[in-house]
This record gives structure tokens, sequence and C-alpha cells, in this order.
């Protein structure tokens, strides 16, 4: 049996350091992705923000406010879009702010905070990788001595449990 259990623990070991190694690169390629809706909202917010810089002090809200008040209904109508494209580019530039940190915390971000989105976008077209750069190297290792310590804390705890009742079962035999 203890050999089966060495050879089980090889096998979870293998994939583990396999999935800790997809983590940085998905989140590199989430990155890639928020960066490039990034700069898509931006361009399609450029027209309304020169608007406002030059009538509005550079103010988004009071374009948008502007629009909502207008007796016009095409130009009321407008507000919603604008109000949409704008509020994307503020959700888009929150998600670069936090995540211009270290790999672990943006881990944590994005498994807290991420955008759901855009995390959807990246695990539908997400591409497997094998990178060896030392982040990726670093959260196999991790993942791999993570998953390794839950088995043995069951294995640890079932045998614990089992105890009693293998006491009994050897008082019986005597």
């Amino acid at each position: 049996m203890g050999a089966i259990y060495r050879y089980f623990l090889i096998l979870v070991a293998c994939v583990a350091i396999l999935f800790g190694i997809q983590i940085p690169a998905f989140v590199d390629q989430y990155e890639q992705r928020l960066d490039a809706h990034f700069i898509e909202v931006k361009d399609n917010l450029r027209g309304f923000q020169e608007i406002a810089d030059k009538f509005y002090g550079g103010s988004m809200e009071a374009l948008i406010a502007k629009h909502e008040a207008s007796e016009d209904r095409t130009f009321n109508e407008e507000a919603r879009p604008i109000r949409n494209i704008y509020g994307r580019y503020l959700r888009f530039k929150e998600q670069k702010v936090a995540l211009a940190t270290n790999l672990p915390q943006k881990i944590a971000f994005l498994a807290t905070d991420g955008d759901k989105e855009l995390l959807n976008e990246t695990y539908t077209s997400y591409s497997f990788t094998v990178p060896l750069n030392q982040s990726a190297v670093f959260a196999g290792f991790l993942s791999v001595a993570a998953v390794i310590l839950l088995i043995e804390l069951f294995r640890l705890t079932v045998l614990w449990l089992l105890r009693p009742a293998m006491r009994k079962a050897w008082h019986r035999r005597i």
C-alpha cells in the first residue's frame, strides 16, 4: 500500500505543478486582455473627453449630466451610452492600478476583485503554456506544497478518526 500511496503523491504533485505554473500565465493573459480593452475604451471615449475638456473643465460627469438634462430626446438618450463607456473606462483603469504590484498580490486581487467579464474572457480563450520563468516555477512548487500538505492532513485526520475503531478491532482479536 505504501508504494501505491507514493505513486499517487507523485501523480498529484505532477498535476499540481502543471496547474501551478499556469497561474502566472493566466495573470499575464488577463493583463494583456485588460490592456486591449482599456485602449479600446479610451479610444471610444476620446471624442467625448475632448468635449468635456472644452466645455466642462474635463468633467465627464458634467458632460453626461448635461446630456441627461437635455430637452432634446436624441441628446438625452446619448447619455446612457456615454455613461456606459465612461463606466467601463473607470472600471478598467481601476483594474490596471490594482494590478500594478507583485504576483502574489495580483493573484489575490484577481481571486477576490477581478473583473468578471475579463476573467471569463481570459478563461474561455486561455492558451496553456509551460513557462519556465521564476514566477511560474515558484507558483508550481507552491501549488505542489499546498496540495501535498492538504493530502497529508486529510490522511492524518482519517487515521486519527479511525484509530478508536482500529483499537476495538485489535482487542477483539486478542
